[in-house]
């Protein structure tokens, strides 16, 4: 590991202990560094599912759906009549039950459950996209508190240059001008460190929201925002998503809907039988009490759930066109994703390899340049400039890869990590 990795590793560690001493501490209560807990990805997303608003709220939908269910097994009730008339018999009785002898019941609940599936696989699909969230939010957390780190770094170097340069001029070596340039760099760094300090707390207070903890919760992120699992194949990925993406499986859900629906359409065909029992009273003087029954039954003659069948049958047809364009059109998806992280993957070595070494170089080079007076204090401060773009282009860099990185794990459908 070079020196300037080192360095910044170390400051990061020593930012966040000292943004977590800040906390406020009550009496009897513990100190800021021993209330930060310890979180890896790994955690953060366990903690999301459990907890996270959103998909609690998703999640009762489930009652819905069992509801939906338990509303399909329901029989029909039965009925009773009763009717009075100045003609013979004068009153009569009757009760009517209602039976369905086609099995619409068992298919009904069948088609109810199918439709719960829809239920399940929107909680799925919430819950990935809840993972990416969190995902993009725990590395941006990580990238804001490196920016913090590194801040501190670059005010550590001004007034080191700063220190370089009042000791000249003590001896004569300058004019004034440059220490006041020194001191002004100091205040710039000092500013944009502050300034960092509160960004980062607005990413930590965003990452506590998608986990339903605290604003003021705080947290020791464990694990460098360069950590990469481990990547796989174009092809493995596209088979992958081929079975898990979540458009794909909630069109074969619906088509199973549609089978089930056009089951229950061909049941409906047998008109169930409507069984009356009853009495008819009060008709002298041939008979006081008499039972009577009764078997009616819909003839299906005009109306046979034609037009459903058909309708159901071609959004079956519908159904299929769409699986084979969304299968093409996730493939084309994750081949793009793919390769947007294989291209962010190549940005980030070329900085760790190439670019932060030499710039890290050019600026040390810089300083001693300046500390013997061969070279005026601008371009020390200009290299110092330089060097910290490039760590922030490069900490840009770490946190787009990662993003692409949660872009191709939600398009595949399932963890890659």
């Amino acid at each position: 590991m070079s020196r300037g990795i080192a360095g910044s590793l170390l400051l990061f560690v020593l930012i966040a202990t000292n943004l977590t001493a800040q906390a406020p501490a009550g009496p009897g209560s513990q100190t800021g560094s021993a209330m930060a807990r310890h979180l890896t990805i790994r955690d953060a997303l366990e903690l999301a599912t459990r907890q996270n608003l959103d998909l609690a709220a998703a999640r009762l939908e489930r009652a819905v759906a069992a509801a939906g269910v338990q509303i399909a097994g329901q029989r029909p009730n039965p009925s009773a009549a009763f009717a009075a008339a100045r003609d013979t018999p004068h009153q009569s009785l009757t009760v009517g039950q209602p039976v369905e002898i086609g099995g619409q019941r068992g298919k009904r609940i069948e088609v109810a459950r199918q439709e719960s599936g829809l239920s399940d696989l929107a909680i799925t699909e919430l819950e990935r996209q809840v993972r990416r969230k969190v995902r993009e939010a725990y590395y941006g957390a990580a990238l804001a508190r490196a920016i913090t780190a590194q801040r501190e770094r670059a005010l550590e170097l001004a007034r080191r240059v700063e220190g370089i340069a009042q000791a000249r001029f003590n001896a004569g070596e300058i004019p004034q001008l440059e220490v006041f340039q020194a001191n002004l760099e100091v205040s710039r760094a000092e500013a944009d460190w502050k300034v960092t300090q509160q960004e980062e707390k607005v990413a930590f207070s965003r990452f506590n929201a998608l986990l339903n903890e605290p604003a003021e919760s705080s947290w020791e992120l464990i694990g460098e925002l360069e950590f990469f699992p481990p990547a796989e194949t174009l092809s493995e990925l596209t088979g992958r998503a081929s079975a898990a993406n979540p458009e794909l499986l909630q069109i074969a859900q619906e088509s199973r809907i549609e089978q089930s629906r056009q089951t229950l359409l061909r049941a409906d065909r047998i008109p169930s039988v409507s069984f009356e029992l009853g009495m008819d009273l009060n008709a002298p003087p041939d008979f006081q009490a008499g039972p009577r029954a009764q078997i009616s039954v819909d003839l299906p003659v005009f109306s046979r759930n034609q037009g459903e069948i058909a309708q159901s049958l071609a959004t079956t047809r519908v159904l299929e066109g769409s699986a084979a364009a969304t299968r093409r059109s996730i493939a084309g998806e994750v081949e793009a994703a793919y390769y947007e992280l294989e291209a962010r993957r190549a940005e980030v070595d070329l900085y760790r390899q190439t670019l932060l070494p030499a710039g890290r170089r050019l600026e040390d080079l810089a300083e001693q340049s300046y500390s013997a007076g061969k070279s005026p204090i601008l371009t020390v401060l200009d290299s110092e400039r330089n060097v910290q773009q490039l760590e922030r282009d490069y900490l840009d860099s770490v946190f787009a890869l990662q993003s692409a990185f949660a872009g191709l794990e939600e398009t595949v459908g399932v963890p890659l990590d």
